[in-house]
This record gives structure tokens, sequence and C-alpha cells, in this order.
């Protein structure tokens, strides 16, 4: 069957301009994949018969992204395009990279090392779909499969192992029983990997449409190798739902929300996450248990503890918890909750210092000196206005503030 795929102009200008000057030159990989599938491909790889020197001398400017590895990258507007020379991968030595690269002039060669069947194909509107591995067929049967031997593409690369479980959950396909069988025997090869990429992927697949599927990292014995507290979490407590916004902290806290705020922060800080998500993920771990309070004067106390981002990621993760977790909340109280919430908002009330009638430059006129006493001061007009917003005035503050002499 014909296959016509759209490929961006940049991307046909280049590759028609490597033909010209007697290349070969497809597009290549998951930006095949996903536009098969019909997903806007995130990116454009190119695949080409042109070593990184013919393709420096063709197009003149390029950037040499991996050239070690025959990747040189065209700048086009605000996209980048990695151009890549076909290629043999030698001898993996460390379970991740090839120890060697020997560029070749036979596409088949290149796409014979690629890890599986849907990412193993390539385009270019004159030879059409170049699919010799049958990535296609497994598409339509919604399979992830290895490209020749599955021991062998994970003993290559165990990060693949990864990969097989985030496809699969972004794809909602299945893994094909010889390549998770592989899965299964290889996985510890993941201790080779770096924490980073292990994250990344992780990351990727709680970021899915089926976020849940972070279990079958348990299932298939990967999750000693993921980190070392990451084990301690309880496979069957894990429920994350697809309805929550796609955000890394707040995916990452439905994931954690079973294990203590401390542990939480240990798992990520030992997949060398962010420090933002560190914080905000922790926080949502440490709150999604506790209860928001039932009047607004205890609600503006919650506010006041966390960004208005957050407090509302709380909100939603409490609400999917609602439904099969012990918490506080039933969810009309968080239906409540939200309520009262774009009341306080709605009307202005002081939850943040930043938002207090008095500032630090108020009371230094007032003849106090900077310092924890001005610090406690502030604190202390805060709660107050948390508990009674109508006082946020500056004459009704400074009220409340003892003179020089009495201090």
């Amino acid at each position: 069957m014909d296959v016509t795929i759209r490929i961006p102009r940049a991307a046909e200008e280049i590759i028609d301009k490597l033909n010209r000057h007697g290349f070969e030159a497809y597009v290549v990989g998951g930006c095949v994949r996903d536009a098969l599938l019909g997903r806007e491909p995130g990116d454009w790889d190119i695949t080409t018969s042109a070593k990184p020197e013919q393709v420096k001398a063709v197009f003149g400017r390029t950037i040499d992204t991996g050239i070690q590895h025959g990747t040189v990258t065209l700048l086009r507007g605000r996209c980048g395009y990695e151009v890549t020379t076909y290629r043999i991968d030698g001898e993996y030595e460390d379970g991740r990279h090839p120890k060697s690269v020997e560029f070749t002039s036979e596409l088949v060669e290149d796409l014979k090392r690629r890890d599986f069947t849907m990412n193993a194909m390539a385009y270019n509107h004159i030879s059409g779909l170049v699919d010799v591995f049958g990535g296609q067929q497994d598409m339509k049967e919604r399979l992830i499969r290895c490209v020749g031997r599955a021991e062998d593409r994970f003993t290559e690369d165990a990060l693949r192992i990864l990969r097989a479980l985030r496809f699969a959950a972004q794809l909602d396909f299945e893994i094909e029983a010889e390549t998770e069988a592989a899965v299964r025997r290889l996985a510890p090869n993941l201790v080779h990997v770096s924490k980073e990429r292990i994250q990344m992927e992780l990351t990727k697949l709680l970021l899915s449409d089926h976020p849940d599927q972070i279990r079958r990292v348990f299932d298939c014995g990967a999750a000693p190798y993921v980190s070392e507290t990451f084990v301690k979490i309880s496979p069957e407590n894990i429920s994350v739902s697809p309805h929550l916004p796609a955000r890394k902290s707040l995916r990452w806290a439905a994931f954690l929300r079973h294990q203590d705020a401390a542990e939480a922060k240990q798992i990520l800080r030992e997949l060398k996450l962010d420090n933002d998500t560190i914080s905000a993920a922790g926080e949502l771990v440490e709150w999604w248990r506790k209860p928001l309070g039932e009047t607004q004067a205890e609600l503006r106390q919650v506010m006041s503890r966390m960004t208005p981002e957050l407090f509302d990621d709380l909100i939603l993760l409490k609400t999917e918890a609602a439904g099969y977790d012990r918490i506080p909340e039933t969810r009309a109280d968080l239906a409540r909750i939200q309520a009262d919430a774009a009341q306080i908002r709605a009307r202005g009330d002081c939850i943040s210092l930043k938002t207090l009638a008095v500032s630090g430059d108020d009371l230094i006129a007032a003849g106090m000196k900077p310092g924890k006493e001005m610090g406690a001061v502030l604190s202390r007009l805060l709660r107050l206005v948390l508990e009674h917003p109508e006082k946020n005035t500056k004459e009704e503050l400074m009220k409340t503030i003892p003179g020089p002499d009495s201090r």
C-alpha cells in the first residue's frame, strides 16, 4: 500500500538538496512513526548516505551537535533538523553507548541498529516508505517489537527497556511477547543507565495518557535498578489518574502520594529531578492528606503557605484521590473549598506578605530596625489579616505595632 507523509517544507528542501548532490536522504525514526499514527512529530530527523563532511560541504553553515556519531544540525528558521549519516554501531561496552561508529552507504544497515520496528522506518517522496522490519504492521497490531533479537537490542542499550514501557503507555500498545520476556530478563542492566536518563523516561511515561502503566516498572523487575528508595514504593498503591493535567510535579506527586513527603523528595532527588519539581511535588505529597479547614479563615492559612498554582494542583490531586483514597474531605467538601478559594481571590483577601498593607519600609519609617524583630512583626500582621481580612489596611495594622519606647 502506498503511503504519503507530509514533510515540513524545510525538511523536504534538505532532502532534495542532498539528492541533487548525489546522496540518498530520508526522514527517519520517530517522526515517521508519529506521522503514520496521525500524531504531530516533535522533531523531523533526517538520515543520509552523505558523510558529515559532505553534508557540511553541501550546506555550508551547520552545527556539529554530534559529529563523532555522524550528526550535524541545520537551522531553518526556529527549527533545527538533525542530519545523520547512515551508520553501523560498534560493540556496546557499557550497556549504553557504542564503542565505535562506522559509516555505511546502506540505509538498511542503519535501520537495523534501531530499537523497535516502529522506529526503524524511513520515508521520502521518491522511494516512499522504507519498512524492512514490519514496523507498519506492528503498529496496526498495536505492538512494540524489537528490531532483530530483543535480547541483543536491550544488551546494547539498557535504556531501551524503559523506552519500551514508556512507548506502551504513550501509545497504548502492548509489548510483543519476546520483547517483554527480554525486558524481564535484562532489567538488571538498568544499573548501567544514568539516573537522569531513567528519570526522563519515567517522566514521559507519567505525562502520557496512561500514567498507571508505570506499574510495569515493578512488574518487570526494574524497580530496584531505578533508585535505592524507588523500590520502597508499593505497586498496589499506584493509581495515577490520566484526568490530572500533564504537569510534571502534579503527576509525580500523584504517583508518590502514598510515601511520606521526605521519602517522596528523596526519590525525586535520587532521580535528579529539578529543584522546582522536587519542592512542588514534595509539598503536594505532604498536604494531600491534611485537612484544608472548614472556614475561610482556615483556608486562607493554608493558601498562604503555597503558590496559587500549587494550591490549585492540591485541590485537583485531592479531588481525583477522593474516590478511592482516605482523605479528610469528600468531593462535595472539595467543591465547597474551591468555591471559597475563588471568593477569597475575588475579594483580594491578603494571603501573603506581598499583599500585606504594611511593608518593611513602613516599619523602618516607624523607627524599627531591619532584622528578626521586623520579620516577626510582619509574620504576626499576616496572621492577623488571615484571620481578619478586613484589617488589612495600613492605618489599622500600624495601630497594632508598639512604638519605639515600648520595644
